[in-house]
């Protein structure tokens, strides 16, 4: 991930995750976010069935902060972006993602808050997950 031309970070192994926060988000739905992203079961084991989990194969996660994905595209050409948190409590709770990833012993690499972000990233294989917490309870 690039900020004005510069690597801030990277990951080999892992996670892309893309956090985006809303208005009725809170800390508890932060943590049971961290918890379920350390948690899930997406990685081949030796039978290619996934089994494994991202602690499992000692790999690591980019976080994004990413407003944008509640865009709400239901009327008109433009998204709106009023379901979107506010940068000042957005950005607590992005850090308290991060947080209790790494309290699971996971090494995460972040972006710069606000920023204009270049992410690459590639795709090694069919998953690609939305992991939402309502009142603290994956939905």
């Amino acid at each position: 991930m690039a900020v004005d031309g510069e690597i801030v970070g990277a990951t080999a192994l892992g996670f892309v995750v893309l956090v985006g926060v809303s208005h009725s988000d809170s800390l508890r739905d932060a943590h049971v976010i961290g918890d379920k992203v350390a948690s899930l079961r997406v990685f081949p084991d030796d039978e290619g069935l996934m089994n494994k989990s991202i602690q499992d194969i000692d790999g690591a996660c980019l976080v994004v902060s990413q407003f944008t994905l509640y865009g709400a595209t239901r009327k008109g050409r433009r998204p709106s972006f009023t379901a979107a948190a506010s940068p000042g409590d957005a950005e607590p709770l992005v850090d308290a993602v991060v947080g209790r990833l790494r309290e699971h012993g996971i090494p995460v690499e972040t972006g710069v808050f606000g920023a204009m972000m270049e992410v690459s990233l590639v795709n090694d294989g069919p998953v690609t997950l939305v992991v939402e917490s309502v009142d603290g309870r994956i939905v």
